[in-house]
């Protein structure tokens, strides 16, 4: 298998990732560790290729997946992904994001890492 089970069933798992793209992109910097950031870089990845081609059935994919949270009074992260993020790497081939490692966490010293959007091209 391709991924990591992270402590989670199936259904958390996805959920997990699920919150976890939806902050990338409405912040575009997230910090949490560095298994969850490996996994979501990868969906966060894939959304943004199918962003950038922009036709209304990779929409539909996207919003089956990333939540509609509000960005500002009117914008979701769905409208801001297609409206901001997909024209500002129109011309970069992919590495839409970047892991900056931190350190340990207070507690239990898991590996903490900030998953950005990297700027343009």
């Amino acid at each position: 298998m391709a991924y990591q089970k992270l402590g989670r069933d199936a259904s958390a798992r996805k959920a997990l990732f699920r919150d976890l793209v939806t902050d990338l992109f409405i912040q575009e910097r997230i910090q949490t560790t560095e298994a969850k950031a490996k996994e979501v870089r990868s969906i966060a990845e894939k959304l943004i290729t199918l962003a950038k081609r922009g036709d209304l059935h990779a929409r539909r994919q996207v919003a089956s997946f990333v939540r509609r949270e509000p960005v500002n009074d009117d914008q979701d992260a769905i409208q801001k992904l297609f409206a901001e993020l997909a024209p500002r790497y129109s011309e970069r081939a992919g590495g839409y994001t970047r892991i900056l490692k931190l350190g340990p966490r207070r507690g239990d010293a898991a590996p903490m890492v900030y998953l950005e959007l990297v700027d343009r091209a």
